[in-house]
């Protein structure tokens, strides 16, 4: 046995690349981030850990487990920089992804351009051959129209080839067919068929996330693969882990059959470790506040649990896997501010991203970005960030915004500083409010979770915009993301679907199906070598009234029910249904559309539960400087305290700056803080009159 095994969580954003090492002997855990690589990711990944092994005399060969969270897949979806795809489907469907399911987003507005299409021209191939709604074969599937539509690809340089033909989830025999004879015709291509990816009905959902899924096939393949080759060249021997973005990790494998499951997945990570330091808290009801230089990502926690969704749109297409319901603002400390046609101060979505970053970091950054007016503002340290190791230029802050935004308006260079946070500011807000409110819950209920490197910087501010009296500073904000990723279970999403009226006469059609998902569960975990004491299931069913169109998902505590579960089963989704809807029909026939299962194999994960007892007093501040809240006209002497600095139980007075390698915590005047024994930083906002 080794003496010494390290667990390793790197994330890669658009501005830093993060680094948690956890040592599993002695418990230690340490943090670094450094600036990412957008041309290849991977670079950093290796340069960040060759700097950690160095620095902390660490031997490759002891890190016993990595896993990465990565935005590759993301990023190729919003700059539409996936491979060209074709497309092989049941005779008279070839349209269904123009045609979609009628679904529309803004309904008055006939202007509203739909999404790019992903499918490349002319690539839309029919294919004779038909399977029936109850999985029987009514027209055997013409080869010869496979053959022949393999050789069209070929002459227009198709990289990568969607499957989807009609009711194959009950019956892939015919899928199965197609992938075998294109892998034997045309091996160099890639190919997604959707009976590997949905076991569910809705033909528009299926074909979409297999299209999607192809689309993103050949690029993550790359660098998945690139990733894995050059780990082994720093001579770590364990085979790494990519999340998912239902919170949980796969192999790298998977992630090449599966890459639309990596659609949001560096996020999701930041989900599961917020959820986790809320547990520590003592606090069940959380929205995480994850900015990054790039996008800020929402979501919403509830009983201690991240909230799931089983279909979501992305890019305009519908993706129907299981993702941690987040959703994402191009709201960043990169997000660059300009001045557009009429006059209006506007920032993001675009991002100056890690090169060549804010004006401030002198990397030929010549825009004003968020990072610029907070430093303007007093808010971040004038001269060095990352603990010390990278220096900042406060001037060319001042020159870049005077230039994109003083001269074409009457502001000062500080008023337009103070304008371009409360404008990014507002942009957070409204994503607060569309996990929150436009999903039937009061922000003002829950504790928000501040993290990524700019999340502390404006927390607060947006908290008291939107009415939360509470933020929550975590010990290693900048860094919770990779965090999480040591917290990652292995988790396989199973579903089926079958029309079943919730009633005593369906019960063992209801218990032998879950049976069976299951039983699929544990062959699953049994390839992961996962032992029998770590293995957890978790059962649902996606439900609606009888004859809706839209369905609920309601969890379930076993995956065996008797007649009075039956009951609770009806309850539930009754209330589910008055809590989405405004009411409920108790004389309706509830109906299970698609079982869930999830079978979940529990990792170990890091023991940061406590820190050492210090003094409850407060220490002396590392410096005074000038600091200009929003809604302030003035600045005002804030002190700034280092983290490492205060002990557990310090309470602290906003205005405050407490400074750490990985993030800055801004705690506006009316604020307090307490720094709990886990390292934890509580703040609070006074009540005032008229506070609800």
């Amino acid at each position: 046995m080794k003496d010494l095994g390290y667990r390793i969580g790197v994330d890669v954003g658009g501005t830093f690349t993060d680094f948690s090492i956890y040592n599993t002997i002695s418990g230690k855990l340490i943090h670094y981030k450094r600036s990412s690589t957008p041309d290849d990711p991977s670079c950093s990944i290796v340069t960040g850990l060759a700097e950690i092994l160095e620095k902390e005399n660490i031997q490759a060969a002891d890190i016993e487990y990595l896993a990465h969270g990565t935005t590759v897949a993301t990023n190729a979806l919003i700059e539409k920089k996936g491979d060209t795809i074709g497309l092989i489907t049941t005779y008279g469907f070839k349209d269904l992804m123009e045609i979609g399911d009628q679904k529309r987003p803004s309904l008055y507005d006939l202007l509203r351009p739909k999404p790019v299409s992903l499918i490349h021209p002319g690539a839309r191939w029919e294919v004779h051959e038909r399977i029936l709604y109850d999985g029987s074969i009514r027209q055997p599937l013409q080869e010869q129209d496979v053959l022949d539509g393999i050789a069209h690809f070929k002459k227009m340089g198709i990289r990568s080839i969607a499957v989807c033909t009609l009711f194959s989830f009950l019956n892939p025999i015919h899928e199965q067919k197609i992938r075998e004879i294109i892998r034997r015709e045309y091996p160099e291509a890639y190919v997604s068929i959707s009976s590997d990816l949905v076991h569910e009905f809705s033909e528009y959902a299926r074909m979409s996330t297999t299209v999607l899924n192809a689309y993103l096939g050949p690029i993550m393949k790359e660098y998945v693969e690139n990733f894995r080759e050059s780990i082994k060249g720093a001579g770590v021997s364990v085979s790494p882990f990519v999340t998912q973005s239902n919170g949980s990790i796969i192999s790298i494998d998977e992630t090449i059959d599966c890459p639309i499951r990596t659609a949001v997945s560096g996020p999701s990570a930041g989900v599961i470790g917020a959820a986790r330091i809320g547990k520590q808290c003592g606090l069940n009801s959380l929205i995480t506040f994850d900015m990054g230089g790039t996008s800020i990502d929402v979501s919403l926690i509830q009983d201690g649990k991240a909230n799931v969704s089983f279909e979501r749109m992305v890019e305009g297409y519908p993706a129907r896997i299981p993702m941690i319901d987040i959703v994402t603002v191009g709201a960043g400390g990169g997000s660059l501010a300009c001045v557009d046609e009429g006059g209006v101060l506007k920032v993001g979505p675009r991002s100056a991203g890690a090169k060549p970053g804010p004006a401030c970091y002198c990397r030929g950054g010549e825009e004003p970005t968020v990072t610029d007016a907070n430093l303007i503002l007093g808010k971040l340290n004038p001269k060095r960030i990352l603990g010390g190791r990278m220096s900042i230029d406060e001037k060319r802050s001042i020159l870049a915004i005077k230039k994109a935004i003083c001269q074409k308006t009457d502001l000062s260079i500080e008023d337009a500083a103070a304008g371009i946070v409360t404008v990014v500011n507002s942009n957070m807000v409204r994503a607060i409010r569309m996990v929150s409110v436009e999903r039937g819950y009061d922000p003002r209920q829950f504790t928000l979770v501040a993290f990524g490197g700019a999340g502390p910087l404006h927390a607060c501010e947006v908290a008291e915009e939107i009415g939360i009296r509470q933020v929550l500073f975590p010990p290693s904000p900048g860094t919770l993301c990779s965090l999480g990723l040591l917290m990652a279970d292995t988790q396989f999403d199973l579903s089926r679907s079958r029309l079943t009226i919730v009633n005593e006469q369906n019960l063992s059609i209801i218990n032998n199906l879950l049976a069976d998902l299951a039983l699929e569960g544990q062959q699953l975990l049994n390839t992961q070598k996962i032992p029998e004491l770590r293995r957890r299931f978790q059962f649902g069913f996606d439900c609606r009234y009888e004859h809706q169109n839209y369905e609920l998902t309601i969890k379930i505590d076993k995956g065996k029910l008797n007649e009075s579960d039956l009951d609770d089963l009806k309850k539930a989704f009754g209330n589910a249904h008055e809590h989405a809807y405004g009411y409920q029909d108790k004389e309706r026939p509830v109906q299970i559309v698609n079982y869930r299962v999830s079978a979940v194999g529990l990792s170990d994960k890091p023991e940061v539960d406590h820190i050492q007892e210090r003094s409850a007093s407060v220490p002396k501040e590392n410096e005074v400087r000038q600091v200009r809240f929003e809604k302030q006209c003035k600045f005002i002497e804030t002190p700034v305290y280092l983290r490492d600095d205060l002990p557990s139980d310090c309470v602290l007075q906003g205005p405050s700056i407490i400074e750490q390698m990985d993030s800055t915590c801004v705690i506006p005047p009316g604020w307090t803080a307490l720094s709990d024994q886990y390292g934890n930083i509580l703040v609070e906002r006074k009540e005032k009159n008229g506070d609800a």
